[in-house]
């Protein structure tokens, strides 16, 4: 019994926990696990001045022009390395995929220090310093030649037997210090910019609480427009002006988008900081193993208690009392004998759901890590197809191909709100649900849809290789559009249900972290992307005829279309694995009063 079930104990000084007492909870008009402050950490509760859309509307202004910034020098990086650092093609490729990586593992990072240290509005302001200073270092080395290798004809080199020179030594420095700058700065703000966001509708309100599945919509639409202008105008000004100008661009966009944050400080709340969410998750695991030949009552009520006095005589509500369900699958046992323990030894119920939550939330965040491979392919190969392709579509005007990108996005900014005003309500009379689809249910079609952006990319590819080799001519660039608009749908269901999802597993201290676990997702993905081309590469190259499929400068001689075959195999695999992953979890929402009542003893919270 020991064996699937977090033992702790419920009762610690809840006092500590919450902020205030629960005899005084009824005193502030605020709710008393929910403490709220102003940008000078002076408490609020006003709701006609602080929160709501108005105060979100300035979060996601800088939404869409960080991601304007980061997307104008992400999506056409590729063409940066290749052309000016010199880098090989599956080089390159692998160092845009590892930025990505970089950029959302250590979304990590920013989560836990605004849970745990700083606060979200803080952490924000700190690392958009520190990402607009890789811009305008990245502006820097594109504008001087010195600190760039000579120029060189990277596919000219390839064809003639002869070899460009590399960026090494201090170029290379300089290179990747911007970079990691650039990543530091992006990773630490994305979950950030969210949550906060997210923060700005009180769980406690729930005409409040109701709009936050609209504010996800919202905030996807803003993504959205900062990804659709950095694709077209952006990678047209790197493209016709130069890399220089283009970075810089960026820089100043990256500067809007921080003046936009600091405009609407005097509306926002703030969740100040409740120190280390670490220390508390290890105090229930060693509870757990100290505590793990205590046997579990039968009796759910029994399991996580009703009230308990804490070691200091205050009164301390269960986690049922603040609004959480709790799960059939790990349980947490209260000590009822009435006596002090150590922290390490005896923990609140809520530091035992924040556990089962991680726990729980692991196989989902999983079965998205394919879907963010499928994307690193149409930030790097598809984008490199584009460059094999006819771009022509005037007689004085030819298409970036990094701009091909772009229009998945010309179709969201339509599709974002039809859902949100069309969608939405009738799937509401159909499910009961506020958001029209669970969460879940939501990533699932995503992961669905997302296979089928590689079998068109692997078909087209095929073609575009067999033309290139039989008639020594060039498909269109329009012919690789389908793979980009497929996947664009599915990123909107995919990728705004996870958010979504993760934000409303969360309790109160830990929602940035949990947040940030969406876009370590990302990392994942663009981490395993650079794994599977070595190991693609390796595999296949031990063959008769020696080449990999991916390890050619020259897409004509590569098998990318097997590589994409290989893909489109995995993300059906991986849409079957999260069937049974996502029926296996059980709801354990941090929901308002008014929303939904705490589940009782026989009720589930299946999906």
């Amino acid at each position: 019994m020991a064996g699937n079930k977090v033992e702790t104990a419920a009762g610690e000084n809840f006092k500590e926990e919450a902020g205030v007492s629960h005899d005084r909870r009824h005193e502030s008009p605020c709710s008393f696990e929910e403490i709220l402050v102003d940008w000078r950490g002076r408490p609020t509760c006003q709701p006609n001045q602080h929160g709501g859309m108005t105060a979100a509307a300035f979060v996601l202004g800088l939404q869409a022009f960080e991601m304007m910034a980061i997307a104008a020098v992400g999506n056409n990086l590729i063409t940066y390395v290749f052309n000016e650092m010199h880098f090989p093609l599956s080089k390159s490729a692998n160092i845009v995929t590892n930025f990505v990586g970089t950029v959302f593992l250590l979304s990590l990072f920013g989560g836990y220090l605004s849970d745990s240290y700083l606060g979200s509005f803080r952490t924000m302001l700190i690392f958009g310093v520190v990402e607009l200073s890789g811009f305008i270092l990245l502006a820097v080395q594109a504008h001087l030649p010195q600190l760039r290798p000579p120029k060189c004809d990277m596919m000219a080199s390839t064809a003639g037997g002869h070899h460009c020179l590399g960026a090494k030594g201090f170029e290379a420095w300089i290179f990747f210090l911007a970079l990691h700058l650039v990543a530091l700065g992006s990773g630490c703000l994305k979950p950030n910019i969210i949550s906060h966001g997210a923060d700005q509708f009180s769980k406690n309100d729930s005409k409040q609480f109701r709009r936050l599945s609209t504010y996800f919509n919202c905030a996807y639409f803003a993504f959205c427009s900062g990804e659709l202008v950095a694709l077209t105008v952006l990678v047209w000004v790197q493209t016709h002006s130069g890399m220089d100008v283009g970075f810089g661009v960026s820089a100043a966009v990256m500067a809007v988008g921080l003046l936009c944050l600091i405009s609407g400080s005097a509306f926002y709340v703030n969740k100040p900081p409740r120190g280390s969410i670490f220390t508390s998750i290890a105090q229930v695991l060693v509870a757990a193993i100290t505590k793990r030949k205590q046997i579990c009552p039968s009796q759910l009520k029994m399991s996580h208690g009703s009230q308990d006095t804490g070691p200091q005589g205050f009164s301390s509500p269960s986690a049922s009392a603040i609004g959480l369900r709790h799960t059939e699958k790990l349980r947490n046992i209260q000590n009822r004998t009435g006596t002090s323990e150590s922290r390490w030894r005896l923990c609140s119920a809520s530091q035992a759901e924040q556990v089962k939550i991680l726990v729980s939330v692991v196989p989902i965040f999983a079965c998205t890590i394919i879907f963010n491979t499928i994307l690193a392919q149409l930030q790097t190969f598809s984008v490199q197809q584009g460059t094999t392709m006819n771009t022509r579509i005037a007689k004085n005007f030819r298409i970036p191909p990094a701009s091909l990108q772009s229009i998945p996005y010309i179709m969201l900014i339509f599709v974002v709100p039809l859902y949100e005003t069309a969608f939405v309500p009738i799937a509401r009379k159909v499910t009961g649900k506020e958001s029209g689809i669970s969460p879940l249910q939501r990533v699932g079609i995503g992961l669905f849809i997302a296979s089928f952006s590689m079998v068109s990319a692997a078909i087209i590819e095929n073609k575009r290789r067999n033309f290139a080799l039989e008639f020594n001519k060039s498909l269109s660039i329009f012919w690789i559009a389908p793979q980009f608009l497929i996947f664009g749908l599915s990123e909107m269901f995919t990728a705004v249900g996870l958010v979504e999802f993760f934000y409303k597993q969360s309790l109160e201290g830990m929602q940035s972290f949990l947040t940030a676990m969406t876009y370590c997702s990302y990392s994942f993905g663009f981490y395993l992307s650079s794994l599977l081309v070595s190991s693609v590469n390796k595999i296949t190259s031990s063959g008769p005829s020696g080449g990999g499929w991916l390890s050619d400068n020259d897409l004509n001689k590569d098998r990318l279309d097997l590589f994409y075959w290989l893909l489109a195999a995995l993300s059906l695999v991986n849409f079957f694995n999260y069937l049974f992953w996502s029926n296996w979890y059980s709801y354990s929402p941090s929901l308002p009063p008014t929303a939904a009542p705490p589940l009782q003893e026989n009720q589930t919270g299946r999906c």
